[in-house]
């Protein structure tokens, strides 16, 4: 055998392991863990929509109730280990494809090489929040720190504000695809009775658009504060969900919101469940 045919091989060999039980136990336990954290946000913005959060509304103020809870440590220990589940499961998209005709794109392979990143950090604040060595600060101080570091750097205003610009553009995005119900093409519809179709539908469309909504919002805010050259204009998830009660719809707006991000949540959950991975 020639070194091309063995070379052949081993990349055969590597995508079957890239799609093996292992790999699909990493991606669900991943979309089981970022359910968890989206539910847990929206209950305390549906607090906060009704006057009676003391939380934050954010993925802190979200590990901080999960800490109060029986077995607290073990439960954020579990969901920092599903998310760095996640983020290698991203990890082999990008080495070795996604599901889909289009996969291997290098499309498919640089967003999955985003949220591998994301995902990466994300597990890294969870799990300094379990062993208490960090991970504790507010989204919103979180953003304020950066945009502060972001906008003394030279061509500061330009980066932040593209920055803003490019998460607004995700954040339409993400809207668009779930009024499309793109979500569909990735989970094994056959699978499910119709009133769990109809249910994942709501979901898939409440939530992705709720989800959309909050990133197109803290994206326009990093816009301003680089516009006017004031950090303190940026706003973490806390914050921007804030904002929402501050329109003419008042709380109500706040708490549709807190309602599509649970939904997110469940639709992560299913996910978990009937994603093709």
């Amino acid at each position: 055998m020639n070194t091309g045919s063995l070379s052949r091989t081993g990349r055969r060999e590597a995508r079957r392991a890239a799609s093996g039980p292992a790999t699909e136990g990493a991606a669900r336990a991943g979309f089981t863990a970022r359910g968890v954290i989206y539910l847990l946000v929206g209950v305390l913005a549906l607090q906060i929509a009704f006057g009676d959060g003391t939380r934050q509304a954010d993925r802190t103020g979200a590990l901080a109730e999960l800490s109060d809870k029986p077995f607290g440590a073990v439960l954020l220990w579990a969901l920092g280990i599903g998310l760095v589940c996640m983020a290698l499961w991203r990890l082999s998209e990008v080495l070795f494809g996604s599901v889909g005709q289009d996969g291997r794109t290098a499309r498919k392979r640089l967003l999955a090489a985003v949220r591998c990143v994301f995902y990466a950090f994300v597990a890294y604040s969870v799990l300094s929040f379990a062993v208490g060595s960090g991970g504790g600060r507010s989204s919103d101080k979180q953003s304020k720190d950066v945009t502060a570091r972001a906008l003394e750097v030279p061509a500061g205003q330009w980066l932040v504000g593209a920055a803003g610009a490019g998460i607004v553009v995700a954040g339409v995005w993400m809207c668009v695809q779930a009024v499309r119900r793109k979500y569909r093409d990735k989970l094994k519809l056959g699978e499910m009775g119709p009133r769990v179709r109809g249910l994942v539908d709501v979901a898939g469309v409440a939530g992705g658009v709720a989800r959309g909504a909050v990133f197109a919002a803290a994206g326009a805010f990093a816009v301003r504060a680089a516009v006017d050259y004031e950090p303190k204009r940026a706003k973490g998830v806390d914050d921007t969900l804030r904002s929402f009660a501050d329109t003419p719809l008042g709380p109500w707006l706040l708490a549709c919101v807190a309602v599509g991000l649970v939904l997110f949540g469940v639709l992560s959950f299913a996910m978990a469940r009937w994603r093709r991975v």
